[in-house]
């Protein structure tokens, strides 16, 4: 009997390999992928023509909030923010630089974007812990040590701080030690620490040296205080100093270990 012919034995391979594979097109998928790159062209264009070309995105208002002793007038008029640009490309950051820049009393200053329209500035004022005579002057000093305004009249309940290093000696070498700055930083820490019934009446705060500070009261008295060391326990000892000995004229803190009261 004889064998499969050459042309069943091709049929037959190919009954068991299956239908041959169909090709497929590629122009369906390049037409996607232009169609996908066309609308994305379109759509980043009309986003930057949003942002940028658009009336709908500029700024139309600016907004001030924190102001105490500035008044939003003054800030906007420093600020200087472009109204009527696209709020996408206002400089914050130079808004901001020229806020603390010019307006020295501001503290902390965030400008914001308020989409659709508004800028806000938003600000902490500085606030004075002692004022340094300046002719007829005032100059505020806040928590910092930083000199930050200077105004006519001094702000009520606010110590005034007087430098009196320029004699020889400890004095002389507590200036070059720590110079202006240094002593004015010192004072400012011994005004935090007074404790709240005192610091209502204080009416002065002297200098003479690191370790020689002293405060005046509204009514008369003294307290000798020392350096600004140990604050917390001198405002303690002094609290209880007052109150055993109501009618002294004159305290001494400086060893806060060893206190005393003079004069009645």
């Amino acid at each position: 009997m004889a064998g499969p012919t050459t042309a069943e034995r091709g049929e037959r391979q190919q009954e068991l390999s299956g239908p041959p594979p169909v090709r497929r097109s590629k122009r369906p998928r390049l037409r996607r992928i232009v169609i996908l790159a066309v609308a994305t062209v379109l759509l980043g264009g009309g986003s930057v023509w949003l942002l940028y070309g658009s009336p709908w995105l500029r700024v139309e208002r600016v907004s001030v909030s924190g102001t105490r002793v500035l008044t939003p007038a003054q800030v906007r008029s420093v600020a200087a923010v472009p109204v009527g640009a696209p709020l996408v490309s206002v400089d914050t950051d130079a808004i901001e630089a020229r806020l603390r820049r010019k307006l020295p009393r501001i503290d902390t200053v965030d400008v914001v974007r308020s989409w659709p329209h508004g800028i806000g500035l938003k600000l902490t004022e500085r606030t004075p812990v002692l004022v340094m005579e300046k002719g007829k002057d005032f100059i505020e000093v806040d928590d910092e040590g930083v000199r930050f305004a200077t105004v006519p009249q001094a702000p009520k309940g606010v110590p005034v701080l007087e430098l009196t290093v320029s004699r020889p000696g400890s004095a002389a070498a507590s200036l070059r030690r720590f110079g202006v700055d240094g002593l004015v930083r010192e004072a400012v820490q011994v005004a935090a620490d007074i404790p709240a019934a005192v610091a209502h009446t204080t009416r002065t705060l002297k200098v003479r040296s690191y370790d020689d500070i002293s405060l005046e009261l509204s009514d008369g008295r003294t307290v000798a205080w020392g350096s600004a060391d140990n604050g917390a326990a001198k405002a303690r000892t002094l609290t209880a100093l007052m109150k055993a000995a109501p009618d002294a004229r004159h305290f001494d803190v400086t060893v806060p270990t060893a206190p005393a009261s003079a004069g009645s």
